[in-house]
């Protein structure tokens, strides 16, 4: 329907809050306005739609037959305006928890451990927030953030999540056949799969390696880790995976480590928050848990010890 032959959404509160009363006085006290007021938008509303819609007797209204059949349908749009609302935007900043991180890091990292949050805290509401890559943290919008990047975000509070490897990663496929891979330079007969917005990649990884003669610029760009991996995963190409959100792949069986060389990278996942202004009440759980949680997981840990050996 054109919005020129939609009423105006203040005579249909008027006109839904008078008939559930059948009362102009009530429906006034409920909306917080004169019972003359809610009078004019009811009149104004039957006018637009040159109708009547009550019948007006001395101490009540009746529904005409015209607004018996028009209250279900105004009452329906209410509430699928309101149910849309509360699916795009939840709950209100100052009542639940929100908190953005990376789609890539939410889906295979967060998501397979969040039921340990609730299990420890069932009374706590959360919402999570994915994003591509990490815009400013909007201080309105979300309570903690998970970035990735060297640690230095001035202003914010930075808790170091993971310790990164990255290291190539195929369909099992490409284990077999006429180029089938079984070491570094192999990956010269096919494609690289690169992600947009990390500054380490295949560069470092084929230095890393000691391999050479090989264009590490070659190949295809995705805007995030998920889609590198489910093209990989159909024999599309060779990613390179940061090991925090290689697990659930591998686990699957979808992808394969060709060899076993891993380069070890500066850049990590971190959780910030403002450093200065006051916390969500339940932003020190959510904390407490994720910084325990990534402490403790088996290939993080490992990671950290040969970043110190």
């Amino acid at each position: 329907m054109s919005t020129r032959r939609l009423p105006h959404l203040t005579w249909l509160r008027a006109f839904e809050a008078s008939a559930r009363h059948l009362s102009f006085t009530n429906a006034a006290q409920e909306l917080n306005l004169t019972q003359a007021a809610i009078s004019k938008q009811v009149k104004l509303l039957e006018h637009y739609l040159r109708e009547p819609l009550f019948e007006r007797k001395p101490r009540s209204l009746v529904l005409t037959k015209v607004g018996a059949a028009y209250l279900p349908k105004v009452r329906d749009g209410f509430e699928r305006l309101a149910a849309g609302t509360e699916e795009v935007f939840g709950l209100r900043r100052s009542e639940v928890l929100t908190v953005r991180a990376p789609v890539g890091y939410s889906v295979n990292w967060i998501a397979p451990r969040l039921q340990g949050f609730f299990d420890r805290h069932p009374e706590t509401e959360v919402r999570l927030v994915s994003s591509v890559w990490g815009d400013q943290f909007d201080n309105e919008r979300f309570d903690l953030d998970i970035q990735y990047g060297t640690g230095r975000w001035p202003g914010y509070k930075a808790d170091r999540l993971t310790w990164e490897v990255i290291k190539p990663v195929c369909a099992p496929s490409l284990l077999e056949g006429e180029h089938a891979i079984r070491k570094p330079a192999d990956l010269a007969h096919h494609r690289l799969l690169h992600v947009l917005g990390y500054e380490e990649g295949w560069a470092e990884w084929f230095r890393y390696a000691k391999v050479s003669g090989i264009n590490s610029g070659q190949g295809l760009q995705f805007d995030t880790s998920l889609l590198a991996f489910e093209f990989a995963s159909r024999g599309g190409g060779v990613a390179l995976a940061r090991s925090s959100m290689l697990g659930i792949e591998i686990e699957r069986g979808r992808l394969v480590e060709p060899f076993n060389i891993e380069a070890p990278l500066q850049e990590a996942f971190y959780l910030i928050s403002p450093e200065t202004g006051r916390d969500h009440p339940d932003a020190q759980k959510f904390r407490d848990w994720l910084i325990e949680t990534a402490e403790s997981d088996p290939e993080n840990r490992r990671n950290r010890e040969t970043y110190r050996s």
